[in-house]
């Protein structure tokens, strides 16, 4: 066993004379466990929020859409099939489904609540999100079969709506002078319920696509737009439509990142800020390891004289005392870790239970877009907060163990 290591395990496990450098080496533990289990637990949350946001949101908002607009009025697309094949030929598109999109209020009695509906082919968009993952099956399937309309549960909660109710679609008519008209009014059957549990619960609507042509007078061969699904969501951005040139209707590509993606920046940066900011906390901690470990050499000065008189040189001297400010400092990380770990793997059932307790809502789902406090742990950041704490203790231990290297044998022994 090498022996540096040894001595200083036995330094560490021993009682010392001064029980003040115990009560200091026991608060630094303390310090660093806390600070690691901190960060481990916040590292995590991001990273659930992120799994949300790929699994909630990006998967059923599409990665992009072609529009048409015309002096910044929008348009529908006109022969939407033979736009649908020339996206079929771009290798990076999984799945592409027409849609056509409008706002409206709905109405139930004196009850009011503004929603963009989307009309949809079902069949085809369970090829480029998964929405129906997020309805009840039978729900999902007497769409399919009956039509009616899909709300948000955001919006059937607010308007106090179950399904089989018939509910009034309001659309805004525009007149001549430019001022609107009497709103158009259809009334629907609600037919299922989409559940988030997040911000979209109050935003979404659905329809089938014919009954939203026929509400917009639209042909059957015009759509709004066409959503697509690509293989590389984060990607988008590199997304390119070579085989779209010469296409006869200007065409505008809006991509999920221009309307979500302050979700991803968001959660990117408080990662960030996150990880400084506890690296920082540890770091202070790891930094009480050299006020334990100066007391520490004042403490066993006395056996640093015996063994330099037996043969021990600066090296060895320096080397016991870097491995008792690394013991610390992994002490204190290995608790960290656990403490960490035990914590992020129930963070969502803690959170849930502090909200029933002290009966409020953490996360609104209609500010954010999840109404939960997810976790995930990724174990190479627990690789990372363990590798960034051991060189904290390792530089918090640098200037004391090269002070008990210069300590002079003789004037400790003569009690000088």
């Amino acid at each position: 066993m090498n022996t540096p290591f040894f001595i200083s395990w036995r330094y560490q496990r021993s009682q010392q004379k001064n029980r003040l450098v115990s009560l200091i080496s026991l608060f630094s533990s303390v310090g660093i466990a806390l600070g690691v289990a901190v960060l481990i637990i916040g590292l995590s949350a991001m990273n659930g929020f992120e799994r949300e946001l790929n699994q909630r949101v990006l998967s059923v908002v599409p990665h992009a859409e072609l529009l048409s607009y015309d002096n910044g009025e929008p348009q529908p697309i006109s022969h939407y099939t033979e736009l649908a094949q020339r996206l079929a030929d771009n290798s990076d598109i999984v799945a592409s489904s027409p849609f056509v999109s409008f706002t409206a209020l709905i109405e139930n009695g004196a009850k009011l609540k503004i929603a963009q509906v989307k009309g949809i082919e079902p069949s085809k968009q369970m090829q480029v999100s998964r929405l129906n993952q997020f309805i009840e099956a039978s729900q999902w399937q007497q769409f399919q079969q009956q039509g009616g309309l899909i709300l948000g549960a955001g919006i059937a909660r607010a308007l106090e709506i179950e399904v089989g109710d018939d509910v009034t679609l309001l659309l805004p008519q525009p007149s001549d002078d430019g001022n609107l008209a009497q709103p158009l009014r259809f009334t629907q059957t609600v037919s299922g319920i989409l559940r988030l549990d997040g911000q979209l619960d109050h935003s979404y609507a659905l329809l089938p696509l014919q009954t939203a042509q026929e509400l917009l007078e639209y042909q059957p061969d015009q759509v709004s737009g066409i959503e697509m699904a690509v293989k590389k969501p984060l990607d988008i951005n590199q997304l390119t439509f070579h085989e779209l040139a010469g296409y006869p209707q200007p065409l505008y590509l809006q991509k999920w990142i221009e309307k979500f993606g302050y979700m991803y920046n968001d959660i990117q940066l408080i990662r960030a800020v996150m990880y400084i900011a506890m690296v920082l906390v540890i770091g202070v901690a790891c930094f009480n390891i050299i006020s334990t470990l100066v007391m520490a050499v004042k403490d066993k000065q006395g056996d640093i004289a015996i063994q330099r008189t037996l043969g021990a040189n600066n090296r060895f001297i320096r080397h016991i005392f870097l491995w008792y400010g690394l013991i610390s400092g992994m002490k204190g990380a290995v608790c960290g870790i656990v403490l960490g770990v035990l914590t992020a793997l129930n963070l969502t059932a803690i959170i849930q239970g502090v909200e029933r307790f002290f009966e409020v809502k953490l996360l609104s789902d209609g500010i954010y877009f999840i109404d939960f406090l997810p976790s995930e742990i990724y174990w190479l950041d627990i690789v990372w907060v363990l590798l960034a704490t051991l060189v904290l203790s390792l530089l918090a231990s640098l200037y004391p163990a090269v002070r008990a290297a210069k300590l002079e044998p003789a004037k400790v022994l003569s009690g000088h």
